[in-house]
Order: structure tokens, then sequence, then C-alpha cells
């Protein structure tokens, strides 16, 4: 697996730091279980992390606070503990480790629902607090997504095929990691369908008029 794009540094930081929502923290363990690079870099951010911590000052905390701890690691909703130790994908699966808890070890078992023809999602149960999705894209060669900026941050991960847009192409275990600045449209240049982890934490931004009138029926 020839891994060409990354993660980047701010959002390493935030998965690091457990400030992720569950929805991009989940994008960003997959992508972790299949790159070596970002699996260094992001052991590196943590072990600023637990150094910076090291040299605060302790502060006095009331006899409630651990009661408050103990709720909030009970609580199912809570961010990215989940993603914290899954080992690299497995010999025998085509899913990374994290995601296999969702939907099992073969993309093949997936079950679709068609947005257009060419065009399919499986929706995931990760949360995003601002309306944005968690969804697996599976999108037909020669197809392509309507053109859309962004009203937050995207995460988007190859598990099969390849796509190009303005950043570059982008194959298995590649991630597009893209904030409000970067307007694309992804189209889909393998013979194969392309198959993507996606998270956002906002809706997108449709350019055209037609992206607009269709976002209520894709869900995006």
């Amino acid at each position: 697996m020839n891994i060409k794009h990354h993660l980047d540094e701010a959002t390493l930081v935030s998965y690091a730091a457990g400030s992720m929502s569950q929805s991009m923290a989940l994008v960003a363990a997959c992508h972790l279980s299949m790159c070596p690079e970002c699996r260094e870099r992001a052991q590196k951010s943590e072990a600023i992390g637990g150094m910076l911590l090291e040299s605060l000052e302790p502060a006095t905390i009331d006899d409630s606070s651990l009661n408050q701890v103990l709720a909030m690691l009970d609580d199912e909703d809570i961010g990215v503990a989940f993603t914290r130790s899954k080992p690299p994908v497995s010999a025998d699966s085509d899913v990374p480790a994290p995601l296999a808890d969702y939907i099992g070890h073969k993309l093949e078992n997936i079950e679709w629902k068609r947005i257009v023809p060419g065009v399919y999602y499986h929706d995931l149960p990760c949360k995003s607090e601002r309306g944005g999705v968690s969804r697996l894209l599976r999108i037909a060669p020669g197809k392509s997504m309507l053109a859309h900026t962004h009203d937050g941050n995207e995460l988007t991960l190859v598990l099969k095929g390849s796509f190009s847009d303005e950043m570059g192409r982008f194959t298995a275990g590649d991630i597009a990691d893209l904030d409000s600045e970067i307007e694309h449209q992804p189209l889909v240049d393998s013979d194969e369908d392309c198959i993507c982890l996606i998270a956002t934490d906002a809706p997108l931004k449709f350019s055209t008029l037609l992206g607009k009138l269709v976002q209520p029926i894709t869900g995006f």
C-alpha cells in the first residue's frame, strides 16, 4: 500500500487529545490502522501531550469530580476511546479494524442504499453535533460527486478503488483532510467502484444549484 495523502498536524493533535467527534475519530483511527507514518506521528503527539500534562501544577478538585468522570466513561456516546488500541487491518479482512466493529470484516457484505444511479451509501451510527454525516460511500467508475465546499471539516478515507480531485489522486489508504477553504469535485478514476469512509462535522456547501436541490435527498 503506497499512501501519499496523510492526516494534517492539527487533526493528529486533536485526535491525540481526544477532542474529535466520534465520527471524525473513527475515520482518523481507520487511517492510522493503515498508515505507519501517521501512527508514528500520532504517538509523538500523544507523547508531547503527556509531557505537557506532567508539567502542569496539580489543581484542587471537589469530591464530585470522580463520579462525573466515571459517568462519562459509562456514556456510550463519548468520543474516541474505542479507536485507541485497535491493531492494523488483519490479513483476512478488507476493512480497517476500528470500522469492522460496525460493518464486519468484508466490504462485500455491506447493505447499500442508492442515492442516484452509480452512487450508493451506508450510514454509520457515529454522531456529529453540528449535523454532519458518518457514512460509507460507493461510487461507480467515471461518476463524480457534485462540486462543493465545506462549512466545517471533512475526512475521506479511500478503502477501495481511487478518485481524483483538485487535491490530487487518492488510492487505498489515502485520506483527504479538508477544511472550509477547499472546494473540490471528486471523480472516480479507477476501473472498480471507489469505496470511501467519510465523516463531516457540518453539512456540505454545494457550489451549484443542482447540488443545493438534491442535498436533502443525498443527506449531505
